[in-house]
């Protein structure tokens, strides 16, 4: 008898929240009762069977752990209970009928209105999409200076601060294929939007840094700027069209992480380098300061004050706190491999940092299908990236 999974794996549409799920083991796998009534919990599974072997020197797959940490007062907070918390904030005023009661600005209840009901010639965004989105808002316009949503931002200041202090990273950890690339093009839309049209608001910005783990990906989300030809807010209605003309007044750019590193100034050996300093008898400085990469990397966004970065694939941005138990279990090669993950890591968040320092960031946001980093191939650290709240059934 086939089980009821095989029979019909698929129970929701894409379009609404989830109202049906399939019950599984703690492996994973499928179980052999009929489908599940409401949302499935937040948790995190990893259906691959077992290796028959293991590599030598290596560690076993890690299991995520989604409870530990603590907030600056030292309490106890979990992933797993602040994220289902966040969802029945978002059921509850998503329900609010009137978009003058949701607690934002009229430009962002006109994009929550348009996003939530397309007109039908427009291609409709996934729930999952909008629910990203609508995270974000909330958080940022709803729950921030809300007495009863301090607890909130309580523990996602104390994740962040324990990872990466001298930022404040919210993510978005969504399944592969279902779409970051929109999502970025909507919370580029909320920002710009509001930007133009309430300039002195202190939550909103038309700058916009999209860093990228590479030139496919890089060349891949040019949709995101408005002056692309194929652009996703005029040719996927991202914004209604009386708000394409607030569009054009976005600065983008979209950059390899790669270009944050230092590049050489003198194209010469260490040879060359000891002459030229005794001659010119001062230290000879030998690559770009962070200034000077910032002006090649980000461009025109130097010329503005607190903009945005976006960080696709954002599972790559971190500080390696690697402890030395991981070290014991790696072979001399994945030393290396985490070796070379660690540094493009801090490369990566090193140059959002440094924009900060240069002109202020008005919000952080990672985009991911992986809410884990890697040590090395075969070993996964358990932490949960810092503000990563959104977890797909």
């Amino acid at each position: 008898m086939t089980k009821p999974f095989y029979e019909q794996p698929i129970l929701n549409s894409p379009y609404f929240v989830p109202s049906r799920h399939h019950a599984l083991t703690e492996d994973g796998r499928p179980q052999d009762f009929p489908p599940s009534e409401g949302r499935r919990k937040c948790g995190y599974v990893t259906p691959v069977p077992k290796a028959r072997k293991q590599r030598q020197g290596g560690g076993s797959q890690a299991t995520l752990d989604l409870g530990a940490g603590t907030d600056a007062a030292g309490q106890a907070y979990g992933v797993a209970r602040i994220v289902d918390e966040i969802r029945q904030h978002l059921a509850s005023w998503r329900a609010i009928p009137n978009g003058a009661d949701w607690g934002v600005t009229p430009s962002t209840a006109r994009l929550l209105a348009h996003w939530r009901n397309p007109p039908e010639e427009a291609i409709r965004p996934f729930f999952c999409q909008v629910e990203a989105v609508e995270t974000i808002i909330w958080l940022t316009e709803v729950a921030r200076g809300r007495r009863q949503y301090a607890h909130i931002w309580k523990q996602l200041e104390a994740a962040n601060a324990e990872a990466n202090p001298e930022l404040f990273r919210l993510a978005l950890k969504m399944a592969t294929g279902s779409g970051k690339t929109t999502v970025m093009a909507m919370l580029i839309a909320w920002h710009t939007v509001n930007a133009v049209r309430s300039p002195n608001s202190h939550f909103f910005s038309k700058g916009f840094l999209i860093v990228t783990p590479g030139i496919t990906i890089r060349d891949r989300l040019r949709v995101l700027l408005p002056s692309d030809t194929e652009n996703y807010y005029a040719t996927r209605q991202i914004v209604p069209q009386d708000m394409l003309p607030e569009m054009s007044k976005a600065k983008i750019v979209i950059a390899n992480f790669h270009a944050f590193g230092h590049r050489r100034r003198l194209d010469t050996n260490r040879t060359g380098e000891a002459v030229l300093s005794g001659w010119r008898k001062e230290e000879l400085i030998t690559e770009e300061t962070d200034g000077e990469m910032l002006q090649r990397a980000c461009g025109d966004l130097l010329t503005m004050k607190n903009v945005v970065a976006i960080s696709d694939e954002a599972h790559h941005c971190y500080r390696a706190r690697a402890s030395e138990d991981d070290e014991e279990k790696l072979t001399a090669e994945d030393k290396q491999e985490a070796k070379e993950n660690n540094e493009a890591a801090r490369l990566w968040i090193s140059g959002i940092e440094a924009l900060k320092q240069k002109v202020g960031l008005r919000g952080v946001y990672d985009l991911s299908a992986t809410p884990f980093f890697c040590v090395a191939q075969d070993m996964r650290k358990e932490r949960f990236f810092p503000g990563w709240f959104r977890i797909l059934p």
